[in-house]
């Protein structure tokens, strides 16, 4: 991997991780335009190690409060985001097993894209009354329904769990903390599984400062993105981001089908 791939990946992760736009579909459309090389695909499942640490961190600082609050006073609240954690775990193992090459297809990501839009679009000025920590376990349960949806490229993690928050009636701060708060546990799952790939298949050739360097970029990022993202949200923009995700999925399907069709020369 060379730098400016590095650079290029950290930056795409720390942003879209938690602006409402999907990393996992830009990741997936930048993979399938960088030219395949021998070994590329271990690099590439270290980096994902640590880009993932790397957001991790910055959910941890921006939430500090909350969370020393969750591990003192709102103890009961762990049990949501377990339950919570759930159906991403599920669906996930079913996708893995079943259909694990769809996550890597960027037409999947482009078409997915105008869905997270029109989901942005829909949370256009609306606000609940509930507080995260009021929310009964059939509300944790649907938000982690839209957590496991975001599970294919281009559904944004941050953005349907928002969205789910605000449609059982949550706040939107208190929308925005619970999805965070659920991402701790989603994020930690998914890096570790990645860790797990990268133990059974060990990249030698991996440069640790490369590591360190992706780890600070999409930390640094993650922390501007996590400020920006709740800042939209409450003063009820964050719906401007459909304007992004509906247009450009348009044109990676408009791409990929071009990729698509026969040579006519």
């Amino acid at each position: 991997m060379t730098w400016w791939q590095l650079i290029l990946l950290a930056v795409v992760q720390g942003v879209a991780e938690f602006l409402p736009i999907s990393s996992s579909g830009h990741l997936v459309i930048l993979a399938h335009l960088f030219p395949s090389q021998e070994g590329q695909q271990g690099d590439l499942t270290a980096f994902n190690v640590i880009l993932h640490a790397g957001t991790l961190g910055s959910i941890l600082v921006f939430y500090r409060r909350q969370i020393a609050e969750l591990l003192t006073k709102d103890r009961s609240l762990i049990w949501l985001l377990a339950i919570g954690t759930v159906p991403a775990v599920v669906a996930g193992l079913g996708i893995k097993l079943l259909a694990d090459e769809v996550l890597e297809l960027p037409i999947v990501a482009g078409a997915m894209l105008p869905i997270t839009g029109l989901m942005l679009l829909w949370m256009a000025g609306r606000d609940g009354e509930l507080e995260y920590t009021k929310l009964t376990i059939k509300q944790a349960l649907i938000i982690g329904a839209f957590q496991a949806f975001a599970l294919l490229p281009g559904i944004s993690r941050s953005g349907s769990t928002i969205v789910a928050g605000l449609l059982v009636g949550l706040k939107r701060p208190a929308a925005a903390t619970f999805s965070f708060l659920l991402a701790i546990p989603a994020i930690t799952l998914a890096a570790g599984f990645e860790l797990l790939q990268l133990i059974m298949n060990p990249t030698p050739d991996t440069h640790a400062g490369m590591l360190a360097a992706g780890a600070a970029i999409s930390f640094g990022v993650g922390l501007l993105a996590l400020w920006l993202v709740v800042r939209l949200l409450n003063q009820g923009r964050l719906h401007w981001f459909a304007y992004w995700c509906i247009p450009f999925g348009l044109v990676v399907i408009a791409w990929q089908v071009w990729e698509w069709m026969p040579s006519t020369s």
